[in-house]
């Protein structure tokens, strides 16, 4: 429907984070496409759900929802049946949104929800994906690299600093991936922030 991107770009602000922002999602936008051109899905569940997948961040941004892909869900569901899409398609959108947060315990059911899935974790990764972490990390006043607190000793599950976060969570990204597709892209990826990684270290021990 077309109003639904003017719709879903009315629950983000210009004071967002940028890694959580409306160019997100339209990162994520693009990915999708990327994905389904290797997939026999219903494309229309996929994009619906890219749209309105993060509606809830802002808010749990605030710290006024625990889990902003649940209560997306539920947003997105009335944003659905208000402008009479069917039972089935809402219900299809709703799964892909609940499951895509990346902390949740939820598994995708549906080679939709896999794609969302894949699309949102990859624009962690990458050039953006970097960029992505030392703006979040720069916004919550996080330090960027620690050298009292190495990886290997980092008991914390997201990374006691923004250094830690690649190897607590980002470089495990590829494993996370549904599709072959996204796979390879986020191998891709990866293998660039290794890259970044490795000359991050030589620049901070004055090698470089």
């Amino acid at each position: 429907m077309d109003e639904l991107p003017a719709v879903a770009r009315s629950y983000f602000d210009d004071e967002m984070n940028p890694a959580h922002d409306w160019h997100h999602v339209e990162r994520v936008e693009n990915l999708a496409e990327t994905l389904l051109d290797e997939y026999d899905v219903d494309e229309t569940v996929v994009r619906h759900a890219v749209l309105l997948h993060d509606i809830g961040r802002a808010h749990e941004d605030a710290g006024e929802i625990d889990d902003h892909a649940e209560w997306g869900a539920r947003e997105a569901e009335t944003v659905l049946a208000d402008r009479s899409f069917d039972d089935d398609h809402i219900e299809a959108v709703c799964h892909c949104i609940r499951v895509h947060r990346y902390s949740n315990a939820l598994e995708p059911e549906t080679r939709e929800a896999e794609i969302l899935c894949d699309a949102d974790n990859l624009d962690a990764l990458g050039a953006v994906g970097i960029a992505r972490c030392f703006s979040y990390g720069g916004e919550r006043g996080e330090t960027i690299y620690d050298p009292e607190i190495p990886p290997d000793t980092d008991d914390t599950t997201a990374g006691a600093h923004q250094y830690n976060h690649f190897y607590k969570k980002i470089l495990d990204l590829p494993e996370r991936m549904y599709t072959d597709a996204g796979r390879a892209i986020a191998d891709d990826r990866a293998a660039f922030v290794e890259s970044f990684l490795d000359r991050f270290d030589r620049e901070i021990a004055g090698d470089a």
